[in-house]
């Protein structure tokens, strides 16, 4: 996947970061152009996780009006459906809409049956397969709902905070995917038929450690106390410590030098 640009910087680097929210896109967008309508719309997928949450800090920081759009999966718990709401209200979005859908339907996961989520995996035990805490195609129905939400919204961007260096087991986590779900959503859709709009689907997020994605957030004032990324926590709402999620969040804060504010059991 090639790395875009912007203004000279390549996209991602944490000094690129920097430089780009010392520039301001906006103001630079509001005297340029007289007004902040040019900058578009954007539906951002949020779970409330680590990622999602930076995901959404980098669409409102290139100036996009961003629209967050959450699921009622039957996933095991609703912490970070209570996070995603507190992140969206923090990161001032124009919508948040909280879609219901029941994958315990036919589940096939630990997230959406009753199937122990494995615990105190290494590192070479996570990349091995695919894990029982992928959710059958679950980020193809996710991008489904926010395409239909684009459409409506007349947004020419998606962001989803999928990526490959912490999840390479996750088939709908690779550019691969994500570039084929793009071609597809531009021969689906009547902006797309029509020629009028050429959707993208944004991922930048894809090919960072958890470390680079914590230090960008940071860089663009994250609070990630407001993030949850167990799978199993207690019912207290505490962080479990041990799931792949838990290890993977640890490790990117202290690679990251910078204190993991989440609370574990």
């Amino acid at each position: 996947m090639e790395t875009e640009v912007i203004l000279g910087w390549k996209y991602g680097s944490v000094e690129g970061w920097k430089n780009f929210h010392a520039f301001n896109l906006p103001i630079f967008g509001y005297l340029l152009f007289g007004r902040k309508s040019v900058f578009k719309k954007a539906v951002v997928l949020l779970s409330g996780g680590l990622d999602s949450t930076t995901t959404l800090a980098i669409a409102r920081d290139e100036g996009y009006e961003t629209y967050a759009m959450s699921f009622r999966y039957g996933q095991r718990h609703a912490v970070e459906l209570q996070c995603a709401k507190n992140v969206a209200k923090a990161l001032s979005v124009k919508q948040h809409i909280v879609v219901d859908i029941d994958l315990r339907t036919f589940g096939g996961s630990a997230l959406t049956a009753d199937i122990e989520v494995p615990k105190d995996r290494s590192d070479a035990e996570m990349e091995d397969d695919i894990p029982i805490t992928y959710v059958p195609a679950r980020n193809t129905i996710f991008l489904s709902y926010a395409l239909a939400y684009a459409e409506v919204l007349v947004a020419d961007t998606i962001f989803i905070g999928v990526n490959a260096m912490d999840y390479s087991g996750y088939p709908d986590c690779r550019p691969e995917y994500i570039n084929a779900y793009q071609t597809m959503a531009n021969l689906a859709t009547q902006a797309g038929v029509e020629g009028k709009t050429k959707l993208k689907i944004r991922a930048p997020l894809m090919d960072k450690t958890k470390a680079e994605i914590i230090r960008i957030g940071v860089a663009l004032g994250v609070d990630y106390s407001l993030t949850f990324s167990c799978y199993d926590p207690d019912a207290e709402g505490r962080a479990c410590g041990g799931c792949d999620s838990c290890l993977l969040r640890r490790k990117g804060f202290k690679a990251a030098g910078i204190p993991d504010p989440t609370r574990y059991i």
